[in-house]
């Protein structure tokens, strides 16, 4: 088990629906703690950036546009194992598919807008962490 900080956004359709502060109070619920958090509308080249490893697949630029249509909300989240921890809150990445108690499975239904990003491993932590906090 090793301390860990992960880097989640709540999407803009997050956003629009006003479940940040639900989202936020789960993670908080789990015992994960809040090292950072801001509100911001993620530029163009930023969003290219961080989504670059998608530039080859079909949905890549259609990911951008929406990422990109409004504000978003970036969390760092700190905790024993908090990568895995925020990936299985998280649920499957459709949330059609996502099972009950997971945030998309409670709040998601769209297999296009599915509320929040996580890190996937440590390596993506870290470059995510300082793509979103210099």
């Amino acid at each position: 088990m090793s301390m860990e900080t992960t880097l989640i956004i709540v999407k803009p359709d997050g956003v629009q629906r006003g479940l940040v502060g639900r989202i936020v109070t789960r993670f908080e619920e789990k015992g994960l703690v809040l090292s950072g958090m801001k509100f911001m509308q993620i530029p163009k080249e930023l969003a290219e950036t961080h989504y670059a490893p998608h530039k080859e697949r079909k949905f890549y630029p259609g990911l951008v546009r929406f990422m990109t249509s409004s504000p978003v909300v970036v969390l760092a989240l700190r905790g024993i194992n908090a990568i895995a921890i925020c990936r299985k809150m998280m649920g499957a990445t459709f949330g059609s598919n996502a099972e009950p108690g997971t945030i998309r499975g409670d709040f998601g239904v769209s297999n296009s807008f599915n509320l929040i990003h996580g890190s996937d491993s440590p390596e993506a932590a870290a470059k995510e962490l300082e793509l979103f906090f210099k």
